[in-house]
């Protein structure tokens, strides 16, 4: 590690602390203010080289940028759950419904990583934690889960759907 970035970040980070943490405590709730509080201290510390004499309106502005991040996360969030929700989760009865049906053609994996997002509300970083994997890594995996639910369920709903239009094709 560089040794003046650390020292610069070292010198600059105590200042940020409380007053950022004041700045998000007044727009947000305290659990989301602390994950955007440390989300804010670790871009400080990826761009140190960055950082303008007036560190904190600066930090400010990232703060500003990574709690709108975070609320368009949960606002994703809270559609794919409430549409979730609105499936019948009943662990004796046949999975009949096209979401049902969908996640049991996932990888196992694939199915668990959606179901810990979407039924538990995890952040990518908190999935990261309970699979022992990178923040990086599930974020990615989350992306590639949805693409692979998202096709399963096109071909759920063609399958149940309509036979395709045969106008203009031989019998």
């Amino acid at each position: 590690m560089d040794e003046s970035r650390r020292e610069r970040f070292e010198a600059v980070a105590p200042g940020l602390i409380e007053p950022l943490r004041r700045f998000l405590a007044r727009r947000t709730d305290p659990a989301t203010a602390d994950d955007v509080l440390a989300e804010t201290l670790l871009v400080c510390w990826r761009r140190v080289e960055d950082l303008p004499e007036e560190t904190l309106p600066w930090a400010y502005g990232v703060a500003r940028n990574c709690l709108l991040n975070a609320q368009r996360s949960a606002r994703r969030q809270d559609r794919v759950a409430a549409r979730l929700a609105a499936e019948p989760v009943d662990p004796g009865a046949p999975e009949d419904s096209a979401l049902h049906e969908a996640l049991a053609r996932l990888r196992p994996d694939d199915a668990e990583l959606l179901r810990l997002w979407a039924w538990e509300q995890l952040t990518p970083a908190e999935i990261a934690t309970v699979l022992d994997i990178t923040a990086n890594a599930a974020s990615i995996r989350l992306h590639r889960a949805r693409e692979k639910l998202r096709d399963q369920l096109r071909k759920t709903a063609g399958a149940s759907g309509h036979e395709g239009s045969r106008e203009g094709r031989r019998p």
